[in-house]
């Protein structure tokens, strides 16, 4: 048998490898050419499957503003003594007197939930480092279920009930069921027009839905009590203070269209 020089085996040997590693790659271009998807950055996914039967499926997402008639208030009360014993009776005397006014002004005890609770030492760092210089508690009270005509007058004699600190308020509508469903109404509406598009674009046309899910859940702009209607509302909400404004109640859903 003829020997075979080295530099010329070892050139053979590469020419092997390098057609074994093509016939490889285009395997697998051939296996992921049979799946093409294209993707929306701004308005959502949307993708084509081949292999699914020629699917697309598309996100759509739409919102209904409402105006609300009903807030959330969360109320704190800080106190800061340098015996802790003595801060958290401190505490739980204003606590009391806050949770009294609250109920003579019209809050049900139902609607005063106490959230937080805590002490905690307080440090001079900049004087004698990790020292603890005295102690600071601090009660949140949050007061659901509040008619917009009161928010205002909550406000500005929370003060003077003992409360220190207003973390913030939060505005829900009682129309948030109705809302939402026109917003899933929308979505649906957005989420064909988008097929549409995408199947004339690629060759095809729209056929039947043949996957659809909701991707939004219930929000916290919603509550079940009776509010004000008419003109006894709009009488009220003449005494509020703050802009209540207008809260987006938002659907989002996905839907898998057959094309033809």
């Amino acid at each position: 048998m003829r020997k075979i020089k080295k530099p010329l085996a070892a050139a053979l040997i590469a020419a092997a490898a390098l057609s074994i590693t093509a016939c490889s790659q285009t395997e697998n271009l051939s296996a992921s050419a049979a799946s093409v998807s294209a993707m929306n950055p701004q308005t959502g996914a949307a993708s084509i499957d081949a292999l699914a039967g020629k699917n697309v499926q598309v996100l759509s997402t739409e919102a209904i503003q409402v105006v609300p008639d009903m807030a959330q208030i969360r109320f704190a009360v800080i106190t800061q003594d340098g015996n802790p014993q003595k801060c958290q009776e401190k505490n739980s005397e204003d606590t009391a007197k806050v949770i009294e006014f609250l109920k003579n002004s019209g809050i049900a005890e139902t609607s005063i939930q106490t959230s937080g609770y805590g002490l905690e030492p307080m440090y001079d760092w900049k004087e004698t480092g990790q020292t603890i210089t005295g102690y600071q508690m601090r009660t949140t009270i949050t007061v659901s279920d509040v008619s917009l005509d009161k928010v205002g007058t909550l406000l500005s004699s929370s003060i003077e009930a003992g409360i220190n600190s207003i973390e913030g308020v939060s505005y829900l509508s009682s129309k948030y069921d109705e809302a939402y469903q026109s917003a899933l109404k929308k979505a649906v509406a957005s989420a064909k027009t988008k097929a549409e598009v995408i199947a004339e674009a690629s060759g095809s046309s729209l056929g039947d839905i043949v996957y659809i899910e909701e991707l939004t859940s219930y929000a916290n702009l919603r509550y079940t009590a009776i509010a004000k209607e008419g003109a006894a509302r709009d009488e009220a909400l003449k005494s509020v203070v703050v802009e209540p404004g207008q809260i987006g109640v938002e659907a989002q859903i996905k839907v898998t269209y057959k094309l033809k």
